[in-house]
């Protein structure tokens, strides 16, 4: 009995130095998001004070080392590969005409059909891609994230 204990007692010890990591020091997009749900919108801004459609996107970006991204919706909505809505995945880019003057506002795809954004009369929040509001002013998406970042968010 005492072998039996000793050898299930070392498989768990050898099993959990292998297994991946679990912790709370991985960063994921999901838990980036809820960290910053409800920052009010801010013209302009990009910090945790409060944060414009495309500062919040800037600011969870960099979580996942994505740098490169421009300021504004109109010059986000040219940078990586343009994604069918049907083919969206965790991470990517959508965007909608808003002021009817053409893309106007943005935000990160959450999966579920579901998009995080700073909007700006309610500020940081989830969204669904298929409310009446958003789905007759969508325009396209974007995928901005490569496999490693990607990978980062998801795990």
């Amino acid at each position: 009995m005492k072998k039996l204990i000793l050898s299930l007692l070392g498989a768990a010890v050898i099993f959990t130095a292998t297994a991946p990591s679990t912790f709370a020091s991985e960063v994921k997009l999901e838990s980036e998001v809820n960290h910053v749900l409800g920052t009010p919108y801010l013209w302009g801004g990009t910090t945790v004070a409060g944060f414009d459609c495309t500062g919040f996107i800037l600011y969870v970006m960099k979580k996942f080392n994505v740098y490169d991204l421009p300021r504004t919706s109109q010059s986000q909505a040219k940078v990586g590969a343009p994604v069918a809505k049907k083919n969206l995945r965790t991470g990517d880019l959508v965007f909608f005409n808003t002021l009817g003057t053409g893309i106007s506002h943005a935000g990160i795809y959450i999966g579920d059909n579901q998009f995080a954004h700073s909007s700006s009369s309610k500020g940081v929040r989830i969204s669904k891609l298929t409310e009446t509001y958003y789905k007759d002013r969508y325009i396209t998406a974007r995928r901005v994230v490569d496999e490693k970042s990607y990978h980062k968010m998801m795990n």
